[in-house]
Formats: structure tokens, sequence, C-alpha cells
């Protein structure tokens, strides 16, 4: 029955997983990752259990006796001996013992038991001897032999060796003090430790419950997470104009943009001819009106000089050779009383101005505005084509919520895990209602240890008595047959410890053989593999329990012993806290695939929008009026103007000469003539052009009105000249490339379509496989984390080698140090007896100093050896 619930369990915790299938199908490349989605932390049950002990001081004692039982069996543990040993069942080597593989196996079971072996055949040895030695000891003494004879000899070290053996004898009974201190430390340990045990198991089965109780919630809510990946893909399928067709529009925007962003430049240009020609212009008639009234000026006044010079008293050079000569001088320059920079010359831009008004009345930029705004659209054509895609996508999507909730309908999980919280609930009441009759076996089994130890504290008693007597009661001046009453009765308490010790000391070494034969075996055999994982490895063996499973665990689960799950790797993802789904290896049995059949909504999604057609030519980037007045711009005459001689004037000064210059040269020259009609009408020319200087060519040098004309002038023509080189050729390419673009979108749009639209599927299906990778680490991780189950195990090893088997190992230890020291307790405090017990008889000398030596015989010894001799008698005696 509990093989089938858990299968239950496991089953009912598979199914609910939804999409799981994903976990084994490789992911496709070139994935364009998808937007993260975060489906929050899976609800945990908090699990109470520590299965951890510390011992704490009697841990010393714990690693005494484990370095002990290192010493007595230092062999590593015999895997392939109990792995042999369990695959024969034990009958195949009793029935046929006589094989030599069965002769083998005995032999390595002996050299590994070698040390345990050896010690039982002492304990045996030592509880056959001791009693036998005691009997002979008694019947050894009742004939006043073995120390028996209540006779003394006087020795002059009988002080010394009293102490000695008062000394060592006290020593040996502290350390058997010890050893029963150590036995009695853990007998209280064990005892102590049942209510360590009783909370340890509670906990366990309170931690089970919680992973019972949890599991259902957990699955609920890797259900409910679906929820999140639904939205987000019904948000992208709603905003399916700005994702797709945004991508769509960028793509295309790459040659479409550079496209229009030429037209519009070309407009600009045309605005900016059409600014700079009217610019020429103005300026132009600024700077010709100018320029005319110097002119005028200048020949007026040039002609006056001329008149002027033409007086008789220029020409006579007998009778004024200096005046004729300045005269001549002076003719000779008037010609440098000339307009330097005509502008009256420079033909006018009103035909090429005229021609670009014309153009710019196609509203070019108004053209370019319609082309942008129908590429910038593509977002919204792309949402009207896919509004049928998307609502049936949204309708599949409604289809996979109905059908995960159905499947979480289908399998009785919560009817399984009621009936495992069910199962925990009744073993829990056994358990606790066994407690009491653990705790009176306990009760007995600590009543039995502690009469152990009281057999050792009798003669401990005895021994620390009988030194404390004998100490006391000790008097230096008392021969052995004067010896006081105290003195006497220490002697007799050593005699009656060492005629307890004779009774006890067999029973004592039969418990520490028994118990060390069992203790020793379980800490060599289970606990110490237990640590260091080889009992794993004997369980996982292949084809131990059964000659037909390669791994027993999936065998007897799953019928399937090939899947590779073990002993120890169940142990070590749970005791790692990692779900049963993951220890368990249900992802190799159950095909949630096939059960959810979810692959085939993933497809179905794909195969939507891989049929998803998407037409772009509606969108035109530049309409054929738009083109035509790219055309008519070439044709303005802007290329034809002479921007050579327009620059030329520009460049040029206002006169030929600097006007204030020659006027003073002027009147210097006039001032070396004699004084008459001619100097003063030259000085009057001389004031004339210093007119003209100031209120003509001044202001044209330095009025803002004529500087920014031929500043303006300057710069419009130069623009206009870049403007106008290579024009054709520039307007040919700009047509060249918009055409480009046009035909990109109406007629070679598809592979970006095809493109985008499957980096957008990918995207929508991306938020399914987050899901379900969400799904499958959730199971892996996070849903039924089965650490309750490597508790169990771990609080099984707690109990039976902390609690229970250090515990015995320590009690044997204790026992057994007694039950050696026991043997030189004997010895000497049958020495020692004869030091403070009273004698019969003792040693006398009679006085023959007054005795002739001639008269003494030879063989006559009395006189020359003491002799044995009664005390006297007294009445107080």
């Amino acid at each position: 029955m509990w093989k089938t619930g858990l299968l239950l369990l496991f089953w009912g915790l598979l199914t609910s997983s939804e999409f799981q299938q994903e976990a084994t199908e490789p992911e496709p490349r070139n994935q364009p990752p998808s937007g993260k989605l975060d489906f929050g932390y899976v609800p945990q049950g908090v699990y109470k259990t520590l299965a951890y002990y510390e011992p704490g001081v009697i841990g010393i004692l714990f690693h005494m006796v484990h370095a002990f039982l290192y010493v007595v069996q230092p062999n590593p543990f015999p895997e392939d001996l109990v792995v042999k040993v369990a695959k024969d069942k034990f009958g195949a080597i009793q029935s046929e013992y006589q094989k030599p593989e069965n002769i083998v196996l005995t032999l390595q079971a002996i050299y590994y038991e070698t040390g345990f072996m050896v010690c039982a055949v002492l304990g045996l040895l030592f509880m056959v001897l001791l009693p036998l030695v005691g009997l002979f000891f008694c019947l050894c003494r009742c004939c006043e032999n073995c120390g028996g004879e209540m006779h003394q000899r006087q020795r002059k070290n009988a002080d010394c060796q009293r102490g000695l053996l008062t000394t060592l004898l006290f020593a040996t009974s502290l350390i058997i003090t010890a050893g029963v201190l150590c036995a009695y430390a853990a007998n209280q340990n064990l005892s102590s430790q049942l209510e360590g045990m009783k909370r340890l198991v509670s906990s366990n089965l309170k931690d089970l419950q919680t992973f019972a109780n949890e599991t259902p919630t957990q699955i609920d809510y890797l259900i409910a997470q679906y929820a999140t990946a639904k939205y987000t893909v019904i948000s992208d399928l709603d905003n399916v104009g700005p994702l797709l067709g945004g991508n769509i529009h960028v793509e295309l925007g790459t040659e479409v943009r550079p496209a229009l962003d030429g037209v519009l430049r070309m407009a600009g240009a045309m605005r900016e001819t059409k600014e700079a020609l009217e610019n020429v212009s103005v300026s132009l008639e600024v700077l010709q009106e100018a320029t005319g009234k110097l002119h005028f000026n200048l020949s007026l006044v040039r002609s006056s000089l001329n008149r002027t010079l033409n007086d008789p008293g220029c020409s006579d050079e007998d009778s004024d050779a200096t005046t004729a000569q300045l005269c001549r001088s002076i003719r000779s320059s008037l010609a440098q009383l000339q307009v330097s920079a005509n502008f009256t010359r420079l033909p006018d831009v009103n035909n090429q101005l005229e021609s670009v008004n014309q153009v710019l009345k196609t509203g070019l930029s108004d053209i370019i505005q319609k082309g942008f705004s129908s590429f910038n659209d593509t977002p919204g054509m792309v949402s009207d084509q896919m509004r049928n895609v998307v609502e049936g996508a949204r309708g599949m999507l409604d289809v996979i919520s109905t059908n995960i909730s159905s499947f979480s309908k289908v399998f009785p999980v919560h009817s399984s895990l009621a009936n495992f919280t069910n199962f925990i609930s009744h073993t829990q009441s056994k358990i606790e209602d066994s407690y009491p009759e653990i705790d009176q076996i306990d009760f007995y089994r600590w009543i039995c240890c502690i009469g152990l130890c009281c057999m050792v504290v009798l003669i401990l008693a005895f021994n620390f008595l009988a030194i404390l007597c004998g100490t006391m009661g000790y008097d230096k001046h008392a021969s052995p047959t004067t010896r006081g009453c105290v003195s006497n009765t220490g002697g007799t308490l050593l005699m009656a410890g060492v005629g307890f010790s004779f009774l006890f000391s067999w029973i004592l070494m039969g418990v520490v053989t028994a118990t060390f034969l069992v203790g020793g075996n379980v800490e060599k055999l289970v606990c110490e593999p237990f640590h260091t994982k080889e009992l794993f490895k004997v369980l996982d063996t292949p084809h131990l329990v059964n000659p037909e499973w390669r791994n027993f665990i999936p065998g007897y689960m799953y019928n399937d012993s090939d899947l590779d799950l073990t002993v120890e790797s169940f142990y070590s993802n749970c005791k790692n806290n990692r779900s049963l789904y993951s220890a368990m290896r249900l992802d190799k049995v159950f095909n949630v695939t096939t059960l959810l059949n979810s692959s085939l909504y993933t497809k179905e999604v794909a195969k939507m929008f891989d049929s998803v057609k998407i037409d772009l030519r509606g969108i035109v980037l530049l309409e054929s009026e738009g083109k035509q007045s790219l055309i008519d711009f070439s044709e303005t005459g802007v290329a034809e103007i002479n921007y050579a001689a327009y620059l030329e004037e520009v460049n040029k000064g206002v006169t030929q000469v600097d006007l204030l210059s020659y006027t003073n040269e002027l009147e210097a020259q006039t001032d070396l003539m004699p004084k008459g009609p001619l100097q003063t009408s030259l000085k009057g020319h001389a004031n004339s052009l210093r007119q003209i200087h100031s209120q003509l060519v001044i202001p044209m040098e330095q009025a803002m009105k004529y500087v920014r004309a031929r500043s303006t002038l300057n710069q419009s023509i130069r623009l206009l000249e870049r403007t106008a080189s290579d024009l054709p050729n520039k307007i040919t390419d700009v047509l060249k490339t918009i055409e480009a673009a046009q035909y990109l979108i109406s007629q070679n749009a598809t592979h970006v379509v095809i493109q985008e639209t499957e980096k957008y599927k990918q995207t929508i299906v991306g938020y399914f496989r987050q899901y379900i990778e969400w799904v499958r680490t959730s199971l892996t991780m996070e849903v039924a984390a089965c650490k309750p189950f490597s508790n169990i195990v771990d609080t099984v090893e707690i109990v039976a080698c902390s609690f229970l088997v250090d515990s015995l190992n320590t009690f044997w230890f204790g026992l057994g140090c007694c039950a050696l020291f026991l043997l030189p307790s004997i010895i000497l405090s049958v020495k020692l007896a004869k030091f403070y017990r009273r004698m019969d008889t003792e040693d006398v000398y009679d006085d023959i100093e007054t005795i002739p030596m001639k008269t003494i015989p030879a063989y006559d010894t009395m006189t020359r050896f003491p002799r044995a001799s009664a005390p006297p008698r007294h009445i107080d005696w």
C-alpha cells in the first residue's frame, strides 16, 4: 500500500507540473532573447528538523572509543566481502561451506574480524580462568598457603613495601573509578538522549506533514503562474504594431530614412537657394546704386580737373616749367579717379529667382512629410494586417489555460497527499503510543547497567575503605601480632574486595565481551561506513538485491533498473534539499510531453505566425509631383550664373586709388605752384575729392547697409556656387536613392518582414519556454523539497550510532577497563593485606649475648635464626 501511495504522490507531483516536455527539447539556435518574466518565488515550507548531533564533553570518550576500535580493527571497510556475502544471502555459504570460494570468503571474514576475535578470545579466557583461579586461590588459602598463613616475616624494607603497595593499589583503584565513571556517564547519556530521540522523531514527522501540506500549494502556484506568461503574451499581441511593426520600421529605416533625408535636404537647398537669390538681387541693387553715385561724382571731378589743367598756365613751360611739370603729373593721375568695383555691369538673377519660386510652389516639403508619415505608419499597417492572427493566438492561449486547469483536476494529487498525511498521523500515533514501553525498557536497561556499575563501586568501596583504615590505623611501633583493630579491619576489607572481585569480574567481562562484539562491529560495519558513504556503495552495488536489477530502487519502484537512480544519489539530492522530482528521477519515468501535449500548442502558435503576410506596398515615399519638383530645380539656371564675375567685383575695393591719399598729394603739388587762379582752382577740386571721400566712399566702406550688402552678396554667391556645383547629378542620385528605397518597400520587404516576424514569434514562444524552464527548474529545485527524507536517514543514524552505539561502546569500554584492572587490584590487595591484618605469629629473636659461643651446638639454629612466637595474651585483647 505504501508503494502505491508513493507512486501516486510522484505521479501527482509530475502531472501537475505543466509544460515539462521542453526540458529535453533542444533550444533553437540563434533564438533572440525574449523579455525576462518574473514568476516570483515558489512558497516554501519551513523544515524544523536539525539532523545534527553534538555530543558535548562526552564526545571525548566517544573519540577514545573510536581510537581503540581503530587499533583493534585498522582494516578498511570490506566492501567486496560484504557485497559477496549479501549476494549469497548466507545460505549458500552455510550449505556449501566446502566450496573454495566460500572458504575464501570465510577466511576474508576471519581476517577482517581478527582484532575482534582476539579480544573476544581473551575475554572468554578471562571469564573462564578467573573464577577457576579464584576457586583454587581460596582453597589454597584455606590450606594456609598462598598467603593464607597468618604469619609475616619482619624485614627492614617492610615500610617501603607497604607504602609502594598502597600507592599502586590506590592508583589502580583510581583507574577503575575512571572506568566506572565512564560507564556511568555512557549509561546516563543513553537515557538522557531518549528525550532528544523523541524530539527528533516528532520533528521529522512534522516535517513530513509540512511536506505533504506545502506540496499542493506549490503545485497550485506553478499552475497559477501560467497567467504571468499568458498576460505577457497577450500584452505583446495587443502591441503587435509597435513591437513587430516597429521593428520592421526600424529595419527598413536604415535604407528608407537616408533616402527621405536626402530629398529633405534637397528641399532645404531649394529654400536656401531662393533666399540666396533674393539676397543677391537686393544686395546687387544697393551696391549698384551706391557705385553709380560714386561714379557720377568722380566723373564730374575728373572732368573739372581736366578743364582746369587745360589752363594756359599749365602749358607754358618757358615761363614756369615747374608748374607745367606739375600739371602733367596731375593730368597723368586723373585716370585713377574711377570706381574699382563696378556692380552695374553684373547681370541680375531675377530669372533664376523666378524659376526657383515656381519650383517651390509645388510644396516639396509637404510631399516629403507625407512620405515620412506613410512610412511611419508601418506599425499601424502591421497591426491592421495582424488582427486575425492576434485573435487566433488569444483563443489558443485560452485553450491552453483551460487544459492546464483540467490537468490539475484529472490526477488525484490532493487526495494522494491527504492519504500520505493520514499515514503520517497514524504512524506518529503508533510511535507515541510505544513511548511508555520504550521508557520502561530503558528503565530496566538503566537498572541493569547501574547494577553492573554498583558491582565495581562495591569493590572500589572495599579498596578505598581498606586503604583509609590501613593508613589511619598504622603504628610503626606495633609488631605484626600487635597491630590495631583499625589496621586489621583494613586488611579484612581488602580481602573482602578480593572475594567480590573474583565473584563479579567474570560477569563484568562477559557483559563487556558481548557488548564489545555487537557495538564494535556495528560501529565498524554500519556507522563508520555511513559517514564515509561506503555503505551507500554497498547498497548501490548492481544486482545486489535482485540478480535482474542493476539498481534496486528504480527496479522496485518503476521496473526499470537501468535508470540512474541510486541510494547515494537520492540521499545526496535530498540532503541538498532538492525536489523529490529530481531526487527520484521522475523526468525519466513519466513522459509529461505526451501527457500535456503542450509542444503542439507551441507549434500551433508558430504556425500562426509562419502564415503571416504583411503587405507594405501602400507606403509611398515620394509622389510624382515631388520627383518632378526635383527635376525642375535642376533646370532653374542656377548653375548658369557667372559666379566668378560676382566674386571678382566683391573682392575689389571701392575706388582704384585711395581718395584721401590722392587728395593730399594733389594739395601738396598745388602748394608748389605759384599763387593764382590755377592754384585756387586745383585746391577747390581737392576739396571736392575730400568731400566725395567723406560723403560717399567712407559710408560705402563703413556704413552697415553697404557692408552688409557686400557680405550678403559674397555669402550668397558662394552658397549658390556650392549648390549649383554638379546639381543635376546630385538630384539624379537623390532620385535613384528614393527609387531604391521605394523598391525595397514594395518588392523586397518580404525578407525583412519574415525576419522580424520570426523574431517576434520567438519572443512570444520564448515566454512559454521561460514558463516551461521555470516550471522545470522549480520542480527540480524547489517543489516538494525532499529534505525530510534525508533527515529521516540522518535521524536514524544519529539515534542508532550517536545515541545508542556510541553510548554502548563507551559503556563496555569503561566496564572493560574496570574488569581488566581488577586483576592487579586483586594481586595488590592480597599482598597489602599482609601489612594491614593482625598476624597470629611473628618473628622473635633470643638474647644470646651471654651465651658462650663454644657451648652452642653447630646444629642449633634456634639461637641463630628468628622463630615464630604467639603474641602475649592480654585480658583486653
